[in-house]
């Protein structure tokens, strides 16, 4: 073999070589680089923002302050920073946050292009930098450089998270502790306190239809027994929801439901169940990160109190106060079912199906089953005041009672009985109550906040607006697809008419 071919041969093998190496060096440094990504800010708290999120996570968010930390990825102070504002969102932020929906803390990267217009229209000056103020008024100020930002301002003293901290607690008139743990130095308000802070349960309806819809899909709930209980529910949801985003959702869902969920699925193997499951899972049924993983209104003062229960019973009066007359017997039957086939903890279900069964005349109005769902309620309350009374697991907070209370509405006490310690009602006092308190109250919230004007932020006063005049689903999913259409109006006349000329049937036999 001749020399030039031998040094061709040794060089291609030292090129291969050095290839072979180069290659594995960088894999080696990909492989460390992707363990690092998994594993960098696996304890972030701070919610991160950008150009194309920053409006709707602060128009949606339940909290009623909101924090704004302006930063540069490659600022050395910034990272130096990161951990002090991580150990004050800690206590606001993330379903186990231990202050949860007071304050949302945020951060935005001004180093990012995508954020160069929204950084400036704050005009940052320095990294890094903080805003103070209600998550509305930041709500398209940073689109807006000429608008009045008055009710926005920088935090000028939180270089530490002892000083920020101590900063918010000027603000708030609060006494917040880098060291509080949950449930401890709480900041509740006890539910007799004010009757306006049902407007807070606005956000509670919401994750209580999520966590429900969570509950159903992860026990695999839907069987041939259990889907038109579902199928129908949705439909009530569709209609009268209070939260607008849960009415889409709810919707979508409905859209979709007979392609995922057929009724001849159950003939097929348990692989399709599964699939089917998975499949609507996909589906948010009230709008982006909800469930959030935290109450407001239904907040227990301990861990296992109050929560998810609360939030159905609140959701389920406010359906009951926005349907009308003809829909009140379709309205009974279907929340009968729905409690019946998906709520997971078997006595509450049983004792609320005894109270369904012993209902034998159907409902003709819609105040009739307002109360009576009331009713039902204040016995359930009853039953669990004597069981939590012996067994000492009451909320110390949140005490169960018989609702509504006098100093709620005095006009809805006619007198007491001193013999058995009954309570005489005027029902028409009651019914004015309910309709005003899981109605109006309810959605008063963002009206509170003074979100307004055309630049978009409208839309989020109407996911909140009462729905008794809005969209009506039909019966029987195929003509939810209309609903998907556009085709709301004229389906709400045609199915409230269906439903005020159909003759009550008993929904109990």
């Amino acid at each position: 073999m001749s020399r030039a071919l031998w040094l061709l041969i040794l060089s291609l093998f030292s090129l291969t070589f050095t290839l072979s190496a180069s290659s594995s060096s960088w894999g080696s440094r990909s492989i460390l680089r992707a363990v690092n990504t998994d594993n960098a800010d696996v304890h972030d708290y701070a919610v991160e923002l950008n150009a194309t999120n920053f409006d709707e996570v602060l128009r949606d968010t339940p909290a009623s302050f909101a924090v704004v930390e302006f930063f540069a990825h490659w600022c050395p102070a910034c990272r130096n920073y990161k951990p002090h504002y991580e150990k004050v969102a800690r206590l606001f932020n993330g379903p186990d946050a231990v202050h949860p929906g007071i304050i949302l803390m945020t951060r935005v990267d001004c180093a990012s292009k995508i954020n160069t217009k929204l950084c400036d229209n704050f005009s940052v000056g320095h990294y890094p930098m903080l805003f103070w103020g209600p998550p509305s008024k930041f709500v398209s100020a940073g689109s807006e450089p000429t608008q009045t930002k008055s009710d926005i301002h920088v935090i000028n003293d939180g270089r530490t998270a002892d000083r920020l901290l101590s900063w918010i607690n000027k603000q708030t008139g609060s006494s917040f502790a880098l060291d509080d743990q949950k449930f401890e130095n709480e900041h509740l308000l006890s539910n007799v306190s004010d009757p306006g802070q049902i407007a807070r349960a606005v956000y509670d309806v919401e994750e209580a239809t999520s966590t429900a819809f969570e509950i159903i899909l992860g026990h695999k709930m839907i069987k041939s027994n259990t889907r038109a209980s579902l199928v129908k529910f949705l439909q009530l949801l569709v209609a009268h929801h209070p939260s607008r985003r849960c009415r889409k959702g709810s919707a979508e869902v409905l859209v979709n439901f007979d392609d995922l969920c057929p009724l001849d699925m159950w003939s097929a193997d348990r692989q399709e169940d599964q699939d089917v499951q998975a499949a609507l899972g996909n589906f948010q049924i009230c709008g982006r990160d909800v469930p959030r993983g935290y109450w407001m209104f239904c907040r227990g003062s301990k861990n296992d109190t109050r929560g998810f229960s609360c939030g159905l019973w609140v959701l389920l009066h406010s359906l009951s106060v926005r349907i009308e007359d003809g829909e009140s017997n379709f309205a009974f039957t279907t929340m009968c079912d729905f409690v019946h086939n998906f709520f997971i903890c078997e006595e509450c279900r049983r004792h609320f199906y005894d109270m369904c069964s012993s209902v034998s005349t159907p409902f003709n109005k819609s105040r009739d089953f307002a109360l009576w769902l009331w009713s039902a309620h204040n016995k359930v309350n009853e039953r669990l005041i004597k069981e939590e009374a012996s067994l000492g697991t009451a909320d110390p907070k949140f005490p169960k009672m018989i609702w509504p209370l006098r100093q709620f509405c005095p006009s809805c006490y006619l007198s007491r009985n001193q013999k058995n310690d009954g309570i005489e009602w005027d029902q028409d006092e009651v019914f004015k109550f309910l309709k005003e308190y899981y109605g109006k109250t309810l959605v008063s919230l963002y009206k509170d906040k003074g979100i307004n004007g055309n630049d978009g932020t409208n839309r989020a006063l109407e996911d909140l607006v009462p729905s008794t005049n809005a969209i009506v689903v039909p019966l029987g999913a195929a003509l939810a697809v209309a609903v998907a259409s556009c085709a709301f109006g004229a389906l709400a006349c045609y199915w409230r008419s269906q439903q005020k000329s159909r003759k009550p049937r008993r929904s109990w036999s």
